[in-house]
């Protein structure tokens, strides 16, 4: 449910700009559904995914994130669903992005990011406790997205982010959604799995946070990303210095000395 949430958001966003686009580059979660609902609005629709099972089902082009076989200026817009952070070069990946589209045009991403599955890891690392591992991949905070839109060459980025709270009723219901969504470790060098004992003191613990409503209650943070490919007629921040109204006074409301 995380994947349809990102997109009915992404739709939304969409919809904000007052552009027409006519060739997307869809790539991650949700990809089908999200490219029937462009192919109505009468947008040529290209699949991108690491996935071979999932690309192919699709008609699409099996390539990593990071290795998109795509000319310059192939398209005017780029929608990447929930990938994003699990590649090993997000830099080179926007830097990618950026290349591939249109000068002027548009970058959209969506994937849950830092801030998320906050209860359960408190969880696993007072269960562990001085033998703490990863068991959900690294997670990328709004701040440093933002960052790497920039530092990719991307224009006016925007990156900022939706709080899900959820309450579940069962440890492994927990935990089966957040492998659903590719969630658990992926890194090459993988934590040592946990042990019987260990997880016994997880449910243990998770029961205990579950009381007295019965439900453990759990946040996901999903954040978004907007940026533009730079093109000479879009709108450029004034240089720093230049403002002549005081931001003190426009926050307080009165006069200032």
């Amino acid at each position: 449910f995380f994947s349809q949430i990102m997109v009915e958001e992404i739709l939304e966003r969409l919809d904000a700009v007052k552009r027409t686009f006519k060739r997307v580059l869809i790539i991650g979660l949700s990809a089908e559904a999200l490219g029937r609902e462009l192919q109505k609005r009468g947008m040529t629709v290209v699949f991108a995914d690491s996935s071979e099972q999932l690309a192919s089902a699709l008609g699409g082009v099996i390539c990593d994130d990071d290795r998109l076989p795509f000319a310059d200026h192939s398209f005017d817009l780029i929608i990447n669903m929930g990938s994003l952070d699990t590649i090993n070069d997000l830099p080179g990946a926007l830097a990618l992005c950026r290349r591939i589209m249109v000068p002027d045009g548009l970058l959209l991403a969506a994937f849950v990011c830092a801030e998320s599955f906050t209860s359960l890891k408190s969880v696993i690392m007072e269960a562990e406790g001085d033998r703490v591992a990863a068991h959900i991949h690294p997670q990328i905070d709004v701040r440093t997205a933002g960052d790497l839109l920039a530092r990719a060459g991307l224009t006016l980025p925007v990156a900022d982010s939706d709080i899900l709270s959820l309450r579940y009723s069962s440890l492994e219901r927990l935990i089966s959604d957040i492998r659903n969504m590719g969630g658990s470790n992926i890194l090459t060098g993988r934590a040592p799995s946990i042990s019987r004992k260990t997880s016994n003191i997880i449910q243990s613990l998770f029961d205990a946070r579950s009381k007295p409503t019965g439900k453990f209650e759990e946040s996901v943070t999903l954040l978004y990303l907007c940026a533009w490919a730079p093109h000479p007629d879009q709108p450029k921040p004034a240089p720093r210095g230049s403002g002549q109204a005081s931001l003190t006074k426009a926050l307080s409301g009165g006069d200032q000395n």
